[in-house]
């Protein structure tokens, strides 16, 4: 096997494809490059057919910090649980590959894509799927490839579109658009948008295609130069589940039973009657022909409830629960659904309904991120909690598994679009979706239930946002697009479209196809189908609550910002912290000070109003004209010190403490006593002179015969006429040995 490879250029962009080097005993593998971003793509397929009656696909992403010249965090430092990002990069690589694979393929296929250099310029994420793609066309792999994933961005200032931008345009861009599949079909789209029209996201969709078209070619030619070097690429053998006609004649006898049973529009009950005739239908087979057919019958039963769905709709316009195509389900809004709480909302659609929740904390709470991406953390989290009795049934309650990563990152692109910058809202904001019963489109009620929390906890959203899953069914040449999808359409038919947005336009977006007849045109139907939709959800929200509340809750931390001189940050920290934990412990707020001087301080009640207080005079100036009462925190034999402000003293001169003169300070002033002063001097360097108001008499023989003679004749000789000070330069040389006319002095011999 002699090494390949190809570099090529791409809408201003440079990208390699490389193998024949690493990993050779895997299946088939690549390396791929954006820049000098670098992954290892492999792709293994077990040599035996699995008994399963579904295709056993693994994809990971291998995130590894070394990629980006960084040391994991923890203790072990050592790569560990995925992150989010690494679980999303996994989920984008799967999706398209997936669909790809002939029906009845049982051998087990694990996709392994690692992270190798991240050069902080460009993303790793689309140009796995390019990779896993080319890995299993070496490999001689049976998928319908090629395949790639390009990401579509947009210039906010030209509306320029632009092919996989670098996180430097990415931050310019109001588009950020992921879409997968081959040169003639769309199978994945994943977006955020800061509210883009229906007709620009179909417009950037169609330069996608194209630019997925164009990434297709590039692998093809580099399949080209591989054959030539290392001679044709040997497709492999693998036995697929062929279908039984015995088995499905006697299953598909029972189509009118079980068109009959799905015509319930209760979920569980449906479910029911569709369980209980699969039942009925399998007994009819002896024990020896469910031996020899474990995987064909069960494979057939599902065959059987997909044709009979799908006809219904085809066939007379109605859907399992006698809906029309575009009718969307009963609605049920509630807002503040729960007490104490930061705000929350109750979202029901059908038999699917979600309770969010929202906290609020300052914004050193928000998650700080340990990836391989130039982005360290993020303000805005949303999570979903899909347990398994929103199902009805029994599970495993755990970490939370891809589908749920996956359904909180899309509620969570679907509301930052809309959420106030941190200048205007200085929160860290945490939303948590728990679904309580789950019939279909989870991930879009969590959108209605989240947005419903945000308002009412007094988060000023620039607009309300709702969302909606779309469907599609193509059967007998007919094509029928469905609002508002249950499960079993989800499950059981050709799209699952779902869209988020305002009344203004899209802010988040993600598509699975498995039709390979999805045209444009089928698009745009469901875009604007999808709008109305949209808009009808939105209205029911709106009549509940209108808008965003005008204040947070009161059980919500109230967060203020002040600047202070960045020269001052040291003295609110104080050594080692103390001053500023000091505050936080009598006050109970909670103070965050960032390097341009910024300071955030959050609580509740009337910590604020003291922390900030506490804040402002510590960085506070005293300036000439100002009164204080202080406190004596010092006495020297020149006067006394006395505390203005945290931090800030003041010097009140001997002669400025008392009426008439004083030998002692002590004798008027002690440590410890309060006194009221006036700023009467700020020098160049901060020294601040004090005067004391309603001075007291000096105490009788305080500066008189009986003091102290020392201090007496000092102040005798101050007021002698002075005598002119001879200058440095009118003093006399001395030359060596020469003592000024002084006695020498005498050395001591031990």
């Amino acid at each position: 096997m002699t090494l390949v490879s190809k570099t090529f250029e791409l809408y201003g962009k440079t990208y390699t494809l490389e193998s024949g080097e690493l990993a050779k005993q895997a299946t088939g593998a690549t390396l791929v490059k954006q820049g000098d971003t670098t992954a290892l793509v492999t792709v293994v397929v077990s040599k035996e057919r699995k008994n399963y009656d579904f295709f056993p696909l693994t994809v990971d992403f291998n995130e590894k910090m070394y990629a980006a010249g960084r040391i994991p965090g923890g203790y072990l430092k050592r790569e560990g649980r995925p992150s989010e990002k690494a679980t999303l990069t996994a989920r984008m690589i799967d999706r398209p590959i997936r669909p790809s694979f002939p029906d009845g393929f049982r051998n087990e296929v694990q996709i392994v894509a690692t992270s190798l250099v991240a050069d902080q310029v460009n993303p790793i994420d689309v140009i796995c799927t390019m990779g896993a793609s080319l890995s299993l066309t070496l490999g001689g792999v049976p998928f319908e490839g090629p395949l790639a994933c390009v990401r579509i961005g947009r210039d906010k200032e030209t509306g320029e579109f632009i092919v996989n931008p670098t996180y430097e345009e990415r931050e310019n861009s109001d588009l950020d658009l992921e879409l997968a599949g081959t040169r003639d079909f769309i199978s994945m789209v994943e977006a955020g948008a800061e509210e883009v029209t229906e007709d620009d996201m179909l417009e950037a969709m169609r330069i996608g295609q194209e630019a997925i078209g164009a990434f297709c070619d590039a692998q093809l030619e580099f399949v080209a130069e591989w054959e030539r070097v290392n001679g044709p690429i040997q497709p492999k053998e693998y036995v697929l589940d062929q279908p039984v006609p015995e088995v499905e004649e006697r299953i598909f006898a029972h189509y009118d039973e079980m068109y009959a049973a799905l015509s319930d529009a209760d979920k569980l009950s449906r479910i029911a009657h569709v369980e209980e005739l699969k039942e009925r239908i399998r007994a009819e087979f002896t024990e020896e022909e469910q031996l020899a057919w474990e995987r064909e019958i069960p494979v057939n039963l599902k065959k059987l409830e997909k044709k009979a769905m799908r006809t219904m709709v085809v066939e007379t316009g109605e859907r399992v629960d006698g809906r029309a195509a575009d009718e969307i389900r009963p609605i049920m809004v509630k807002d503040s659904y729960l007490p104490l709480v930061h705000g929350s909302g109750l979202f029901q659609r059908g038999q699917t309904q979600v309770l969010s929740v929202l906290s609020l904390g300052m914004l050193n709470e928000a998650q700080r991120l340990d990836t391989i991406e130039p982005v360290d953390g993020k303000r805005y989290m949303h999570q979903y909690n899909f347990p398994p009795f929103c199902t009805g049934e029994t599970g495993r309650m755990g970490s939370p598994k891809r589908r749920e990563i996956g359904h909180g990152n899309l509620a969570e692109r679907a509301l930052i679009p809309v959420l106030p910058d941190e200048n205007e809202f200085p929160y860290a904001i945490r939303v948590v979706s728990e679904v309580m019963e789950s019939n279909g489109s989870s991930s879009m009620a969590s959108t209605c239930a989240s947005c419903l929390a945000l308002m009412d906890g007094g988060v000023p959203i620039k607009r309300p946002v709702s969302g909606i899953a779309m469907g599609l069914i193509q059967e007998e040449g007919k094509t029928v697009v469905l609002s508002d999808i249950q499960g079993i359409e989800d499950f059981l038919g050709d799209m699952d479209f779902k869209v988020t947005g305002t009344e203004r336009g899209i802010t988040a977006l993600q598509m699975d196809n498995k039709a390979t007849g999805l045209t444009f045109e089928i698009l745009k139907t469901a875009l604007e189908q999808a709008k109305a939709g949209r808009a009808f959800i939105l209205g029911k929200m709106l009549d509940v609550i209108a808008g965003p509340r005008e204040q947070t809750r009161s059980t919500a931390p109230r967060i203020v910002s002040i600047t202070i001189p960045v020269e001052n940050i040291r003295d609110v920290i104080g050594k080692g912290g103390e001053t500023i934990r000091g505050i936080q412990d009598e006050t109970g707020a909670s103070i965050d000070i960032h390097e341009d001087g910024t300071v955030f301080v959050g609580g509740v009640g009337d910590s604020v109003e003291a922390a900030v207080e506490r804040i402002q005079l510590i960085v506070k100036v005293p300036e000439v004209g100002e009164e204080y009462t202080g406190r004596v925190v010092s006495i020297q034999p020149f006067g006394a010190f006395v505390n203005l402000l945290p931090g800030k003293d003041g010097l009140l001169h001997i002669s400025r403490v008392a009426q008439g003169r004083v030998d002692k300070v002590e004798d008027v002033l002690n440590v410890g006593d309060e006194v009221k002063v006036k700023v009467i001097e700020v020098d160049e360097r901060g020294k601040i002179s004090l005067d004391r108001l309603d001075k007291p008499e000096a105490p009788a023989g305080s500066g008189s015969e009986g003091g102290f003679k020392g201090n007496r004749e000092r102040r005798e000789r101050s007021d002698r006429p002075g005598r002119p000070r001879r200058e440095h330069g009118d003093r006399p040389r001395r030359t060596p040995g020469d003592n000024g006319g002084r006695a020498p002095r005498r050395h001591h011999e031990g």
